[in-house]
Parts: structure tokens; sequence; C-alpha cells
């Protein structure tokens, strides 16, 4: 009797918690590396997130490892994507 009413709660609490996995970490991230690609495009900036990064970092005197770059990307994508035109901003400045 209560087989009926558990095996359809687990299936669709199964695919609830699947579909929201998916949109947070695959969809999610391909549209905010979307949103960050076409503002550089915007602005005609040619460099990627990565190369900014890499830069700012420089010219701040850290030295960061290609893992950790990734990881400040990722997250720079996730919460602060106006960051990259601050940061690349910031390296034109050091540059002139």
């Amino acid at each position: 009797m209560v087989f009926p009413v558990i095996i359809p709660i687990a299936v669709v609490t199964f695919l609830g918690i699947a579909g929201y996995l998916v949109y947070r970490f695959i969809i999610f991230d391909y549209l905010t590396s979307k949103s960050v690609n076409e503002t550089l495009r915007r602005y005609q900036i040619k460099k990627t997130p990565f190369e900014i990064i890499k830069e700012y970092y420089q010219s701040k005197g850290k030295t960061l490892s290609d893992q950790e770059i990734s990881q400040l990307e990722k997250q720079y994508k996730r919460k602060e994507p106006e960051q990259f035109l601050a940061m690349y901003d910031a390296i034109r400045e050091n540059s002139k």
C-alpha cells in the first residue's frame, strides 16, 4: 500500500536533484563563461579571462600556478564577472 506512493516520490526527488546538479555544474558554468566572453568581445579585448588574471596577479607581484588561476577564473565568472574588466583596466594602467 505504501510502495505506490513512495516509488513516485523517490523518482521525482531523484530527477529533481539530478536536474539541479546538471544545471548548477554544467549549464550555469556554460552560461557564465559565454557571458564573460561576450563582454570581453564587446569591449574588443582579445585576451582570455585566464590571461587577464595571470597578468593582473603578475603585475601585483604574485606568482600563481595554473590551477590557482583556473580556480580564480571559475570563482570570478560565477560571483564577480565584472572583475575581468577591472583587472584589464588595471593591467592597461600599469603598462602605461
